[in-house]
Formats: C-alpha cells, sequence, structure tokens
C-alpha cells in the first residue's frame, strides 16, 4: 500500500497527474472546479497567462440567497448555471473541464453536465 494516507495528499497526487495533460489557453480556457466542507467553487483560468478570467462560488450574491432549503447537487447546477452565465459574458466559447482531482460523480459531474448542456464544454 502506499505511503500516502492523508486523503487530501492523494487528490493532490491525482490532481498533478491530470494537469500534467490538461492546460488552459486563451482561446480554450481551463474551468477548475474546488468544493470545501460548506461550499463549492467554480474558476476560468487562462494557463498561458496565468490570470484566472471568471470565477464563482456558492458564495456569489446570486447563488447564496437562494442556497437555503438546497442540496449540494442543486447548489452545483445553479453553480454551473452561473458559471455559463459569466463565460458568455466574457465571450468564451469552449473550456476544458478540470475536476481538480476530485473524482468524476455526484458534484463535480453535476456542474460538468451542467456546463456541458449549455454548449461550453467540449
Amino acid at each position: 500500500m502506499s505511503d500516502i494516507t492523508n486523503k487530501k495528499e492523494r487528490r493532490l497526487l491525482r490532481h498533478a497527474r491530470v494537469r500534467k495533460t490538461i492546460s488552459g489557453t486563451a482561446h480554450k480556457p481551463r474551468l477548475v472546479v474546488f468544493k470545501s466542507s460548506k461550499h463549492l467553487y467554480a474558476q476560468v483560468v487562462d494557463d498561458s497567462a496565468s490570470q484566472t478570467i471568471t470565477g464563482a462560488s456558492t458564495l456569489s450574491p446570486e447563488i447564496r440567497t437562494a442556497c437555503e432549503g438546497k442540496s449540494r447537487t442543486q447548489l452545483a447546477e445553479d453553480l454551473g448555471k452561473l458559471i455559463v452565465q459569466r463565460c458568455r459574458e466574457k465571450a468564451i466559447a469552449q473550456v476544458v473541464f478540470d475536476r481538480n482531482g476530485y473524482k468524476y460523480h455526484g458534484i463535480v459531474k453535476t456542474i460538468a453536465e451542467t456546463v456541458r448542456s449549455e454548449n461550453l464544454l467540449a
């Protein structure tokens, strides 16, 4: 068995492995998802310029007011719609999805499918 037993360390190793192949450009930036124990975050990053283009989270005023009484998967869907709206405002046509080392199910999958349904994710 591996020496690495900490969940966070394992996730960061998975993230580093995926980041070897995924990179965002000005024409097709990277959509990164992060989830904490309370909130969800998504940001669109241009790696060639080392710059965050736009971002959204469950702390954003558009989602925060409607947060109460919803499940985390419903919040993930709202977050996906908000990040699509903000990408459209910045004239971003497509993004590359970076799951940030998390497993592709539940919240992460909901965000990805919401973005994909809006034709933002290739």
